[in-house]
């Protein structure tokens, strides 16, 4: 027997979901597109959150048939109060609507189809090919990822994991635990009923012949009787159903931890402080969206670093000098006493406008080359500036040779490079 399953659920505009979804697999490229560019019209606080989507109706148009230029065609217009048969009047010179699309000076223009994206829908476009880079498994730590297994059986279930074979051993038990007695009594009676007919049919007993015959009938009625009890032993009970039972067995995790470090010093100003959030914020997003078991690290440092909770980092006002390595210091001491290698995956993103006292740089490229990227899977340093690379840049571009696998430095000069820079810092690789 086959089943046809159709989904009515409707969304917030009484359409079809089946084909929203199947409109959202259609038009992606373009929708992407639009994702895309809007992020950098958007306010920190409100990065992720849904979006009205503008797409040109050309990209969205279907063929057609329609009839050709040229040639006498006769047509019925409905509620046509202004002319009658013969009426002539001048064919419209063209024109375009006023709506928001695409208008020239000829008249002509393209409405654009508007829809709006929920949050999901949102994010989901957002970070759909993206990923950390280098994840491996390590130690388990606590989950709360599992897995179902079978565990046995239940006398409690749903119709799909009925189990017919315990069921029928259960049955089956049942009734000959019920029908035993009843069985037993019923051999005994059919031994003496056979006896007592021989008996009456020798005639050799020293009992009366009516005396025998009673017992006889005495025997068949409980004969009977016992039949039915047997009979109304129902072959399947509820006490007998057996359900395939489903225990959840804890799955193991991939334990990772990112460490952001973000320059508040002097030189940052206000317009690449909002940029450095910006980009934190959608690494952010993507990390609690897609690695539920990540632990997030917010380190702000000026002439000094210090850990610091969501809140301060992203809405802190505090700043002062630039000493970087204060920064790569505290990151190495925070993993070593709670973040060993062996059992996490170690990441890291910084950002910085690139400027540090000319002493300090290479000492923040030997902290990252001799004790912070053996231990971590991914170092990503984002400069944000407009201008030239800074000395900061000019300290770690050995390590892009050294670990290419490992280190990757991007630039961000305007707030539109934000998103296709951490596009391709964690855009997933081909294998």
């Amino acid at each position: 027997m086959a089943f046809l399953i159709i989904d009515r659920r409707l969304n917030g505009k009484h359409k079809s979901a089946v084909n929203r979804q199947r409109f959202l697999r259609r038009y992606h490229a373009h929708i992407k597109k639009a994702v895309t560019d809007t992020l950098s019209k958007r306010g920190i606080t409100d990065l992720v959150h849904g979006e009205e989507i503008s797409i040109p109706r050309k990209d969205i148009s279907e063929p057609i048939f329609r009839h050709g230029n040229g040639g006498r065609q006769i047509r019925v217009f409905p509620g046509n109060k202004e002319y009658t048969r013969g009426d002539k009047f001048h064919r419209p010179s063209g024109g375009g609507g006023s709506g928001p699309g695409d208008a020239s000076d000829s008249g002509e223009g393209l409405d654009e189809f508007v829809f709006e994206l929920t949050r999901e829908e949102f994010l989901e476009y957002i970070f759909e090919d993206l990923e950390l880079p280098n994840l491996v498994k390590k130690q388990l730590q606590e989950t709360d990822s599992y897995k179902l297994i079978k565990g046995g059986y239940s006398n409690v279930g749903i119709p799909a994991r009925l189990n017919v074979i315990q069921t029928l051993r259960s049955a089956q038990g049942r009734r000959i635990a019920l029908g035993g007695v009843m069985r037993q009594k019923i051999v005994k009676l059919e031994e003496e009923l056979v006896s007592l007919e021989n008996q009456a049919v020798r005639n050799d007993s020293d009992s009366p012949l009516d005396q025998a015959q009673d017992r006889i009938r005495e025997i068949r009625a409980e004969l009977g009787r016992l039949e039915r009890r047997l009979h109304h032993i129902p072959f399947l009970d509820d006490f007998d159903l057996k359900y395939n039972n489903v225990i959840r067995q804890p799955m193991p995790t991939t334990s990772a931890v990112m460490l952001c470090l973000m320059d508040v010093s002097g030189s940052m100003t206000q317009d690449i402080k909002d940029m450095a959030k910006r980009f934190y914020m959608l690494l952010y997003m993507f990390l609690k969206r897609n690695y539920q078991k990540t632990e997030v690290v917010f380190i702000r440092h000026h002439t000094s670093a210090k850990e610091v909770d969501e809140q301060e980092f992203f809405y802190s006002r505090e700043t002062g000098g630039t000493i970087v390595s204060s920064a790569l210091k505290l990151m190495y001491e925070i993993v070593c006493k709670r973040y060993p290698a062996s059992d996490w995956n170690i990441y890291a993103a910084q950002a910085s406008d690139g400027d540090n006292w000319a002493d300090d740089s290479p000492l923040c490229s030997d902290l990252l080359l001799n004790k912070i990227l053996p231990l971590v899977q991914f170092y990503a340093y984002v400069e944000i500036t407009p201008r030239d690379h800074q000395a900061l840049w000019r300290a770690y571009e050995g390590m892009v040779d050294l670990f290419p696998e490992q280190f990757a430095m991007q630039q961000i000069e305007t707030i539109h490079d934000i998103y296709p820079v951490f596009h391709d810092l964690f855009e997933k690789k081909t294998q």
